[in-house]
């Protein structure tokens, strides 16, 4: 295969990259255990991987790690205009070859221990029936195995990652991202920078990425870098020790934390001086609790700004700015923000789908410059779950299952899951509701709450805590029975929850949410006596 095979790059994404590779191959780009890769490097990796790679729309699956050689292979096959299909490793091995089983891919990359594991026959054996690609490190050689099939199956052109969501409360769906509504949304996240000169080129500083690369957390923050041509310090995972220590040693402007993540650093005993250079931190992913957000700004002199995003939206399209923060929080506190630029919100009714009016509580629906022009039912090529063109109730809007509150300065409130809703009795109890009012207690560092089927009401809330120090036995039932007296000042009787569970720590996803299927499965069934 020759590097000009892959000609054709589909996107202003796809020339943004060739561009910034080339700007100074000898420049630092890429930081990972204390040694430096160069921007040159990247460009060899990506160029041999580019090459390999037989048209645009290309599906090219990627066992996808917070590893250099990762980042080049996701940014050679985003210059060649193919389809990335994240594939995780970290579901397990049965999971992960059920995937790639059904997935049906001409292309596998990863490293050779992955290919062995996940992507062989079994026993160790060869892959058979597709392209592999293997390398170690960026500026390494990047090996090749097997053949591409006769029958490269579907193309999709005009996709540029098929990404799983995060799965948090059910099976993980695969959402196709469009190369024009990424590149859109890159550009949108100027909302949280004072600099938004858009020219090539190769900027200063250092950005953290400490969220996984196979969530849109870390995959966007990537995309930002290459697209803005800043160096990044890449963590395989977030540890409060090797993160602190990039903090101090890259001195960021902005730092991002998802909601679990922010808890840790907020409960360390870290010298304030860590975020001298810091300005603000982004969180999002989950939900964070305004108090939480106070307490990290009171303790190390920090805002935290917080966000709202989805992988359907390839982005952020809410959150809030430093100029916000400073004029609004006290009075709009819990708020996740405003619309980011380019980007319209509103509430509508849970049944009849009509506007409400300010503060009225309803169904969100966005309206994303992501999507282009007429984005109803870009399903493949725009990015938007193709669900969408069922659900959406006007030109450009996409209807979500997040209950929402929009005031009229536009600041959003985020107030839980439609689909999340427990039906008790008739009564319907939102589980975002009781989590906000267990969390309030200091003992408790999250929580989780979810409905379990009863037999005689339908459904009940029960609820799952994770404390900030351990207890024993004795002690964990004296947390409860404080839990659901505090609880019960705060929410009606049907709202309480039928148990609450001490866990050492609430099941989460990799990229820091409570997995509430897990949490579900957890508390399928009541405690017995003997075992509480």
């Amino acid at each position: 295969m020759t590097p000009t095979a892959a000609a054709g790059a589909p996107s202003a994404l796809s020339g943004r990259i060739a561009e910034t590779l080339v700007l100074d191959p000898a420049a630092q780009f890429l930081e990972f255990e204390g040694q430096w890769r160069t921007w040159g490097q990247l460009a060899v990796t990506a160029g041999a991987v580019a090459a390999q790679v037989p048209g645009p729309g290309t599906r090219v699956g990627v066992l996808l790690r917070n590893r250099p050689a990762h980042v080049g292979f996701l940014v050679g096959l985003l210059r060649a205009g193919a389809c990335v299909v994240t594939i995780n490793p970290s579901r397990g091995v049965d999971r992960v070859r059920a995937d790639l089983a059904g997935l049906g891919l001409p292309i596998l990359a990863g490293t050779p221990e992955d290919i062995a594991t996940f992507g062989g026959d079994g026993a160790g054996g060869a892959p058979a029936g597709r392209l592999v690609l293997t390398a170690t490190d960026l500026g390494e050689p990047v090996a090749a195995s097997g053949r591409l099939p006769d029958d490269l199956g579907a193309l999709r052109p005009g996709v540029a990652v098929e990404m799983l969501t995060s799965g948090t409360t059910g099976p993980p769906k695969r959402i196709p991202l469009g190369y024009e509504m990424l590149t859109r949304g890159l550009v949108g996240a100027k909302h949280y920078e004072s600099n938004r000169d858009d020219s090539p080129r190769l900027r200063s500083g250092v950005a953290i990425v400490n969220a996984p690369l196979v969530h849109m957390g870390g995959l966007f923050r990537v995309l930002q870098c290459l697209y803005d041509g800043r160096a990044l310090c890449l963590l395989e995972r977030f540890a409060l020790d090797t993160w602190a220590d990039a903090v101090r040693r890259h001195r960021p402007r902005t730092v991002s934390l998802v909601p679990a993540a922010l808890r840790m650093v907020l409960e360390a005993d870290l010298d304030p001086a860590v975020f001298a250079s810091v300005r603000s931190v982004i969180s999002g992913t989950a939900p964070l609790s305004p108090d939480d957000a106070d307490a990290f700004e009171a303790k190390y002199g920090v805002p935290v700004l917080v966000s709202y995003a989805a992988t359907e939206f390839g982005g952020g399209v809410a959150g809030w700015n430093l100029s916000d923060h400073q004029r609004y929080w006290a009075v709009k506190r819990g708020s996740v923000g405003r619309a980011h630029a380019g980007c319209e919100l509103r509430v509508v009714d849970a049944e009849s789908f009509e506007p409400l009016p300010a503060d009225a509580e309803g169904l969100l629906e966005v309206r994303a410059h992501q999507f282009g022009d007429g984005a109803v039912g870009l399903g493949a090529s725009g990015g938007a779950k193709e669900e969408h063109s069922r659900t959406s109730s006007g030109p450009g809007w996409v209807r979500t299952t997040d209950l929402a509150r929009l005031d009229a300065d536009g600041f959003l409130w985020i107030l839980g899951r439609a689909d999340q809703a427990i039906i008790r009795g008739g009564f319907k109890v939102l589980p975002d509701d009781v989590r906000v009012v267990l969390e309030r207690d200091p003992h408790v560092r999250a929580a989780a709450v979810v409905g379990r089927p009863d037999p005689r009401l339908g459904a009940v809330p029960v609820a799952a805590v994770e404390l900030r120090a351990a207890v024993g036995a004795g002690g964990a039932k004296e947390v409860v029975e404080a839990l659901l007296a505090d609880a019960a000042r705060v929410l009606a009787a049907y709202e309480l929850p039928a148990e609450i569970r001490v866990v050492d720590a609430l099941p989460r996803t990799p990229s820091g949410k409570v997995d509430l299927a897990a949490v579900k499965e957890l508390l399928a069934s009541p405690l017995t006596d003997q075992e509480g």
